[in-house]
């Protein structure tokens, strides 16, 4: 456990890590104070139009800040995203302490929110290589899941907590309070800004054209790209799944659906605690495709109508998807060029995620049409079978140079002798000679 904290001895990386970890606490807050005023001043239809305001703009959001996050220092866009967010949540309390709030006030607050979602999630990871050793990429990247993971598990349950106490619009106060949590974190960063480019540097790379030649010259980053929109296309048709079995399969009711979120979003944070526990990997694109295969057959699990076995499949499938995301997180860093890091990981992870929507909108026909079985197998053939081909593809490829796994070998076996290697004698030495010093002339 040591080893997956030690990111966090490095001052910069702590604060920044702190800040994001107080704001996702704040967005899951944000979203269940958000949800629970639409169904109360409107109904389940306005609930759904915000959840739409929350979601969809990403995609424009991904398009619009990318190009900032190479242009301008990632710190200033972070900081700006903190402002802008921080102070469309507070506008909710503002006007509720004039009048009542109306559903149009919530739905562009989300909708702020969700186009700016991306911003941290382009802007951590891309100034994770400044801030980090190469060896500890794998466990800075596992930290930021775990920081994901809490938020998503304890954001709703602080949220849910405070609203009887204070009301859903003291909540979002606590949201916006942790914007400028993270913006004093980013601006606490030791590391000097760098410059803004000059346009006449930035003609040649600007737009998104080479990263989408990066991504097409890149055989590891578009296999990941590919294998994990292909998993998350999955992972929507599991969305939709969970509550059908808490509902239809094992009329269990909304307690038996808390109970399967909670169990899924359990493993996960498990998941991301263990990947910080492990080292470096040499084929780290064989780990990939390792986890990603075992995950996604692990949803066959599903097809048995049993709960403490479907609870297995999804214990298995959250607690290896995790470390897979992690291990890929860090090759990514590693690979891309610092130039084009931003615009890259925005460009990956809106494509990677925009097929989950793609899953929940198969999976709802099917489950109508009473073909859950033939749904669980083509959910499970998605996820695994990338995997299974990159096992195949990269077997015998190493990685060990970009993720500083000889370094970190190194690191944790000092003054270790080879055990074939027998030590050499000692030369005599030789008698000593004064000579004129050259730049070359360092030993005796």
């Amino acid at each position: 456990m040591t080893d997956a904290l030690a990111p966090l001895r490095l001052r910069d990386y702590r604060r920044l890590w702190s800040g994001t970890l107080l704001s996702n606490l704040g967005d899951g807050a944000t979203w269940t104070a958000l949800s629970w005023m639409a169904i109360v001043h409107g109904d389940a239809a306005a609930l759904g139009f915000l959840g739409l305001c929350y979601t969809a703009p990403v995609i424009g959001g991904g398009a619009l800040v990318g190009p900032l996050l190479d242009r301008f220092d990632r710190r200033r866009v972070l900081v700006a995203d903190c402002v802008l967010r921080g102070l469309a949540v507070a506008s909710v309390p503002a006007a509720a302490a004039l009048g009542p709030v109306r559903l149009w006030h919530l739905y562009v607050v989300a909708a702020v929110y969700g186009l700016l979602k991306i911003v941290p999630l382009g802007a951590v990871p891309a100034m994770l290589p400044d801030l980090v050793p190469p060896r500890q990429l794998t466990r800075a990247a596992a930290l930021e899941s775990v920081s994901l993971g809490v938020g998503r598990i304890l954001g709703p349950v602080v949220g849910g907590a405070l609203i009887p106490l204070t009301g859903a619009h003291a909540v979002l106060l606590v949201d916006a309070a942790s914007y400028a949590a993270l913006a004093l974190a980013a601006l606490a960063l030791r590391l000097p800004y760098r410059r803004a480019a000059a346009p006449a540097e930035t003609a040649p790379s600007g737009g998104w054209r080479p990263v989408v030649s990066l991504l097409r010259g890149d055989g590891v980053l578009l296999a990941i790209t590919v294998g994990f929109g292909l998993f998350n296309l999955a992972m929507g048709m599991l969305l939709v799944l969970e509550p059908w079995f808490a509902h239809d399969r094992f009329s269990g009711g909304s307690g038996l659906l808390g109970l399967i979120l909670a169990v899924s979003g359990a493993a996960n944070l498990a998941g991301s605690l263990i990947t910080g526990m492990l080292p470096p990997a040499d084929r780290q694109m064989l780990r990939i495709g390792v986890l990603q295969a075992v995950a996604g057959g692990s949803l066959l699990l599903l097809l048995v109508p049993s709960l403490p076995i479907v609870l297995t499949g999804l214990v298995l499938c959250n607690l290896l998807s995790t470390p897979m995301t992690v291990s890929s997180q860090a090759l990514r860093l590693a690979r891309i060029p610092d130039a084009l890091r931003g615009r890259t990981l925005i460009l990956m992870r809106t494509a990677m995620n925009a097929t989950t929507p793609m899953g929940t909108a198969l999976a709802g026909p099917l489950l109508a049409a009473g073909a859950h079985g033939f749904l669980i197998v083509l959910m499970t053939l998605c996820a695994a079978v990338p995997g299974l081909w990159l096992v195949h593809a990269y077997r015998t490829t190493s990685f060990g140079t970009e993720l500083g796994v000889t370094e970190h070998r190194r690191l944790r076996r000092p003054g270790r002798l080879h055990p074939l290697r027998p030590l050499r004698p000692l030369r005599p030495l030789r008698p000593l000679r004064l000579r004129r010093s050259t730049p070359d002339a360092h030993h005796v």
